[in-house]
């Protein structure tokens, strides 16, 4: 009988992402992080008065970094936010709105996204030959919560790597400032894929990333457990709700419950 080496190392890969929700396992970091997971809660925000929240808080986080131009409205939106591959979330701790993600899952059929805006002549061409993306954007936290918590980052972009699993994406983009390339590189693997460019509407030039979510997932998992969702979360952040069915109004992170059944 033929071994078959790659299934044996993908086997070892799962039993150390399962060893890694021991307790004897987790660093203070990650200790840290499932502590305020269990204050987390993600909602949906698809209208009302969830969605304007998100956009003030976008237009605080980035005024106070001088990164958009002033407006009377003090919002920050755009034509992006309502197309049918858009997703936008806050995220909730002890019930405040303390950041906010916005998602777009892009395919041949839905190509719009603000990475395909920048970059065209990269990430069209291969929408073309059947690849699809994740791309998030519009990270935004709240200026003084990000000063008690640090790890708001790791709670929000946990929203991405969900996304991938749901929509099978096997690759996520990161259009971002060059002098958060670093994070992304660390946390993702990103590799550089677009050169500097102006991005509409923003007071500074971008570069393009991406990540293989295929590549990094077991060893994600293994150094940063928190990243871990069900199926049914998923289902919940990303599936289109049934016609005269309610949307969920909040969503609890599941990765603190498999860390407890780990």
């Amino acid at each position: 009988m033929v071994t078959n080496v790659t299934s044996l190392q993908g086997a070892t890969e799962e039993r150390r992402v399962a060893e890694a929700g021991g307790e004897d396992q987790l660093s203070s970091f990650v200790r840290n992080i499932f502590s305020i997971l269990e204050r987390t809660e993600y909602r949906r925000c698809e209208s009302g008065e969830d969605v304007e929240n998100i956009y003030r808080l976008r237009y605080k986080a980035y005024r106070r970094t001088d990164m958009v131009p002033q407006n009377p409205s003090q919002v920050v939106h755009d034509d992006l936010d309502d197309l049918p591959n858009c997703h936008r979330f806050g995220v909730y701790i002890d019930g405040e709105l303390v950041s906010t993600l916005r998602i777009h899952h892009v395919t041949q059929a839905h190509a719009s996204s603000p990475s395909t805006t920048v970059y065209p002549d990269v990430l069209l061409p291969r929408l073309a030959a059947g690849q699809s993306f994740i791309d998030p954007s519009r990270f935004a936290a709240d200026p003084e919560w990000s000063k008690a918590y640090p790890q708001i980052p790791y709670l929000t972009l946990r929203l991405a790597g969900m996304a991938c699993f749901h929509f099978q994406a096997p690759y996520c983009l990161s259009t971002i400032r060059p002098d958060h390339a670093g994070f992304y590189r660390r946390i993702y693997e990103s590799e550089q894929i677009g050169d500097l460019r102006d991005y509409p509407g923003l007071n500074y030039q971008v570069v393009l990333y991406q990540a293989d979510v295929s590549a990094i997932r077991l060893r994600s998992f293994v150094r940063f457990p928190f990243f871990r969702s069900t199926p049914m979360e998923q289902r919940l952040m990303f599936g289109r709700t049934a016609k005269g069915e309610p949307a969920p109004l909040t969503i609890l992170p599941t990765a603190r419950y498999m860390r407890h059944a780990a």
